[in-house]
C-alpha cells in the first residue's frame, strides 16, 4: 500500500476493448470485467478520471474516408463515446461504485455538463467520474480528449488500457518480431512516430511532463500492479 505514488490518475479506454470477442458494441462481460478492475484501484483511495473512445460502435474518421462529412462523423462518434461511458457508469453502480458521467456535449438526461471544478469535486468526494463527449469539438481524437481533462483535473498519470500489452516498434500483431519497449521518451515517441497516442496528445502530454503508461487491459492485475508501481506495459515520460 506505501508504494502507491498515484493519487489521481486518468484511465483512457479505446471503445474497441469494450466489444471484447464479438467485435463490436459493448461485450457485457468485457465491461463487466473493467468494471471490478476499476474498482479494485478505487477501493485504495486513488481519484479515478476515465476517458472512453466510441471506436466500437462508430469511427468518425472511418466514416470520413468513406464519404461522410468530417464534423458529421466526429459529432456521432462522440455520441459513440457518451453511450460507452453510460454503459461503463451503469456496470460501476451496479458494483456499489459511486460514478458520475459528465459530457463535453449537452445531453442532460444522461450525463452532468462537464465543468472541470465540478469533476474536480466529484473525485474529492471519491466518486469516478468518465468523462465523455470527447473535447466537444471535431477533428480531435478521445487520445487529445483524455490528455486534456488530465490536465484540467491535475491527474498524476494517463494510464492507457489497449490490447497490446505495451508499445512496440511496429504492430505485434502483424510482425512477429516487433520489439517492446519497457520505457520511452515523448522525443522518442515523436520522432519514431510509434502509434501511442495521436501527435497533439503526445506533444500535450510533452509540454505538460504528464506520464503516460500502455498496458494490456485485459490482463488480470495489470492495472493494480501499475497503481502499485510495479513496472506494467510501457512507460513514456
Amino acid at each position: 500500500m506505501k508504494n502507491i505514488k498515484f493519487q489521481r490518475i486518468l484511465l483512457k479506454l479505446s471503445g474497441e476493448i469494450l466489444s471484447g470477442k464479438q467485435g463490436y458494441g459493448v461485450d457485457p462481460e468485457m465491461i463487466t470485467s473493467i468494471a471490478l478492475k476499476i474498482k479494485k484501484i478505487h477501493k485504495l483511495d486513488i481519484e479515478v478520471g476515465i476517458v472512453i473512445g466510441g471506436g466500437n460502435i462508430f469511427r468518425g474518421i472511418s466514416a470520413s474516408a468513406k464519404g461522410m462529412d468530417r464534423v458529421a462523423g466526429d459529432y456521432l462518434g462522440m455520441l459513440a463515446t457518451i453511450m460507452n461511458s453510460v454503459a461503463l457508469q451503469s456496470e460501476l453502480e451496479k458494483i456499489d461504485c459511486d460514478t458520475r458521467v459528465m459530457s463535453a456535449l449537452s445531453i442532460t438526461q444522461l450525463a452532468e455538463p462537464y465543468i472541470r471544478r465540478r469533476a474536480t469535486r466529484h473525485l474529492e468526494k471519491g466518486r469516478i467520474v468518465i468523462m465523455a463527449g470527447g473535447t466537444g469539438n471535431p477533428y480531435f481524437t478521445t487520445d487529445t480528449a483524455a490528455v486534456l481533462r488530465a490536465i484540467e483535473i491535475n491527474a498524476d498519470i494517463i494510464i492507457k488500457g489497449t490490447n497490446v500489452d505495451g508499445i512496440y516498434s511496429s504492430d505485434p500483431n502483424k510482425n512477429i518480431d516487433a520489439i517492446k519497449y519497457d520505457s520511452l521518451s515523448f522525443k522518442e515517441v515523436i520522432e519514431k512516430e510509434l502509434r501511442v497516442m495521436d501527435l497533439t496528445a503526445v506533444t500535450l502530454c510533452k509540454e505538460n511532463k504528464l506520464p503516460i503508461i500502455v498496458f494490456d487491459i485485459s490482463s488480470k492485475n495489470g492495472l493494480n500492479e501499475i497503481v502499485n508501481s510495479v513496472p506494467v506495459g510501457t512507460m513514456v515520460s
